[in-house]
């Protein structure tokens, strides 16, 4: 297979492949879900909401009935839900792959806090650096991959996260676009510090261009938009695609044999299109960033990733 060939409607069989999906009973996490256990993959479809969970989980079996899908509660904010959903994950064995999409994408007017931190800073960046890190080893005893999901507005707006609980300047905005850089520059850390450790984990970042719900098919309790919201939507067809589109890089960036720790994955015409591969924004890429929000993250969590136990497990 060509490096850029992919035929993301036709997924490589993941028969015997375990994988966990954040924010999973809506938009982008839920289309991940569906494809990837219509390969044939056992999932974790984890959420903060029970109740959702089982109306995305008989969603997913509607449309693949012999889908093996578990669900697990999982809240990225808090970050005692993510060490109970780890240990429970643990317990499991090998896990192939962990998709990192939760998140809030319509941030508080005014800056509010989770755990004592700011929210989208919680739940987008800390409960994820700190899931990852508890999933470290069922991940490499997998020789598996981990993608952070960043977003194509960090290659537009010129803000760097060097404050990235916002105690001065909160904007929405900003919140949310500095959480996404701070995703993807995690991510390329990540991968540097996997390699420099030995530790047979890949560490990627996608982003689904600009998907829309009003684009995306109607699924009773997953995706409901009203007539207003999809007449808005297709007026913008030009340049945007459908949620279940925009998780086809999500999926690529998880499965695809051929990619590479430190790549990243996007639509081909950025905003729309099959997944390829992209370059994350120039800023993202600085090391000395990387390592600064790693700090950041170990301390506002309290995790240390362990590699050194992992490479001796793993080895």
């Amino acid at each position: 297979m060509a490096r850029d060939e992919w035929d993301p409607r036709n997924l490589p069989d993941l028969s015997g492949r375990s994988y966990l999906v954040t924010g999973a009973t809506r938009g982008l996490g839920y289309f991940s879900c569906e494809q990837l256990a219509g390969a044939g993959a056992h999932v974790f479809l984890t959420g903060r909401n029970p109740n959702r969970l089982v109306t995305a989980k008989a969603a997913v079996k509607r449309t693949h009935p012999d889908a093996s899908v578990e669900t697990l509660l999982l809240d990225t904010s808090n970050l005692g839900s993510v060490r109970a959903a780890a240990a429970t994950v643990r317990a499991r064995g090998r896990l192939h792959g962990l998709l990192m999409n939760a998140g809030i994408v319509h941030p508080p007017k005014t800056r509010e806090l989770a755990g004592g931190h700011e929210k989208v800073f919680a739940t987008n960046v800390l409960g994820h650096f700190a899931l990852a890190g508890e999933l470290l080893k069922p991940l490499a005893s997998a020789r598996g991959r981990m993608v952070w999901v960043g977003s194509m507005s960090t290659s537009i707006w010129t803000h760097v996260p060097t404050d990235p609980e916002l105690r001065e300047g909160y904007t929405p905005w900003r919140a949310y676009v500095q959480s996404k850089a701070a995703t993807t520059a995690l991510a390329l850390e990540a991968d540097r510090r996997l390699r420099a450790h030995s530790v047979p984990v890949e560490s990627l970042v996608a982003h689904p261009g600009y998907s829309t719900s009003g684009r995306t098919r109607g699924i009773r309790g997953v995706n409901e938009p009203t007539r207003l919201t999809r007449f808005v939507d297709n007026l913008q067809a030009p340049f945007t695609q459908s949620k279940d589109e925009g998780a086809w890089a999500l999926v690529r960036a998880l499965v695809d044999p051929l990619a590479e720790g430190g790549s990243m994955y996007g639509p081909a015409l950025v905003a729309r299109g099959g997944p390829r591969s992209a370059t994350p924004a120039r800023r993202t890429r600085d090391s000395a960033l990387g390592a600064d929000l790693w700090r950041a993250c170990e301390t506002g969590t309290h995790v240390r990733w362990p590699f050194e136990r992992v490479r001796r497990t793993a080895s």
